[in-house]
């Protein structure tokens, strides 16, 4: 099949600043589909008829007319944050044409001077700002997409209560067109001036003298949570999360997951890992959303409910963490049913019940027990000794692929 879907991208300079192809599909359109914006960018000859995104957003005006001669504006690079990856998810891609233009961020990469392969690129549109948490760190370069002229202030401000306040910033308004602006500023004294709907924020992290940044390894400082005693520690935290073995794209059950650290620390190991975080405390559940927007990863799921009642319907996972319940029964049944094949399960546990249930699991599945002490030196009188931490007791099993 031939493509009968067109996806133009269009910039700032408008009609005239497309090529050939794009100004032909253009022509021949019997329904051009985008936003109003990139819509009146288009001159009074392009007879096609012209249609607005619905809203709330749905992609049926295109899909509806699928064979027809349909063209769809978007802004710059169709496949950067744009419809173009919607469409893509719908329409196979022999019966799509899309033609980009530069996208902002390429724009913004060019006039800054940054080579955009060692560029941090995130969307704000519709999307929390707490995600750029999770990618704070001195010397990095970010370029933001902006949800609109209110973006770089709520930025400017979230780095300075981060301790990012010295960090540059720079707004790019009407990329590539005659309106074209920049300003510039450090975060610690972002003006409060008018900003363009239409803008990209380009960031120089650089923390103050007192701040300083987090890892994205496992095994964060106790401190980088709010916790309520709860959480799984620092050391046996970066074990546990070894054993599971994030993979990108993969998805978690935090189940029990008290304050969130796991399912945490899985997220930041990757932009694409997943986790869903089962917790039944009012408290803990509080705690997970606190911790979630603080370290970065707003996607985490929180589920409320007790293990294995509200594992019932979940995305079955790549992997499994009991951190809390592992001697309720049922728990363990559901977790290793539903667990993918080929996944990891981990399990820890303090207290000799818990650990007794761990060895029956073993006899039963496999895998393999390890026993975690660790011990920290503090004072005693004038001199220190060691304080010896509760040791746990760490289960990880692999699920056969033909189990």
């Amino acid at each position: 099949m031939s493509p009968w879907l067109t996806v133009v991208g269009i910039g700032e300079d408008g009609f005239k600043g497309l090529g050939k192809q794009a100004r032909r599909a253009l022509m021949g359109a019997s329904r051009i589909v985008g936003g109003q914006r990139q819509l009146d960018l288009l001159p009074p000859c392009i007879g096609g008829a012209r249609q607005v995104w619905p809203s709330p957003f749905s992609l049926a005006p295109v899909l509806e007319r699928r064979g027809e001669a349909v063209c769809v504006l978007a802004s710059g690079d169709p496949m950067f944050y744009g419809v173009g990856a919607s469409l893509a998810r719908q329409v196979a891609s022999d019966e799509m044409l899309i033609l980009p233009a530069p996208s902002s961020c390429s724009l913004a990469a060019a006039r800054l001077g940054w080579p955009l392969q060692d560029v941090v690129t995130l969307s704000l549109v519709a999307r929390p700002l707490a995600a750029l948490n999770a990618h704070l760190a001195s010397g990095v370069r970010l370029l933001l997409l902006s949800n609109d002229g209110q973006s770089p202030a709520a930025v400017a401000q979230l780095l300075r209560e981060r301790g990012f306040g010295a960090s540059r910033m720079s707004v790019l308004e009407h990329l590539g067109g005659d309106a074209e602006r920049r300003v510039d500023a450090m975060a610690s004294g972002w003006p409060d001036a008018p900003v363009a709907d239409l803008n990209v924020i380009a960031l120089e992290c650089l923390a103050d003298a007192e701040t300083r940044g987090l890892s994205r390894l496992a095994g964060l400082p106790d401190s980088a949570f709010e916790h309520d005693g709860q959480l799984t520690k620092r050391d046996v935290r970066a074990v546990t999360l070894a054993r599971l073995a994030p993979t990108p794209g993969e998805l978690l059950w935090d189940v029990g997951a008290g304050s969130g650290s796991i399912g945490i620390e899985w997220m930041r190991a990757h932009p694409s890992c997943r986790a869903l975080a089962i917790e039944a405390d009012d408290g803990r559940q509080q705690l997970i959303e606190r911790n979630r927007d603080v370290l970065g990863v707003p996607g985490l799921q929180l589920i409320r409910g007790k293990a294995p009642q509200a594992l019932a319907g979940l995305e079955r996972p790549d992997a499994v963490f009991i951190g809390g319940g592992v001697t309720r029964e049922g728990v363990f049944e559901t977790c290793w049913q539903q667990l993918k094949p080929g996944g990891r399960l981990v399990a820890n546990a303090v207290t000799l019940q818990s650990e007794l249930t761990l060895m029956n699991w073993r006899e039963r599945y496999g895998g393999e027990l390890t026993r975690i002490h660790v011990a920290q030196a503090q004072p005693l009188g004038d001199f220190d000794t060691w304080r010896q931490a509760l040791p746990i007791t760490l289960l990880d099993l692999v699920k056969p692929f033909d189990a």
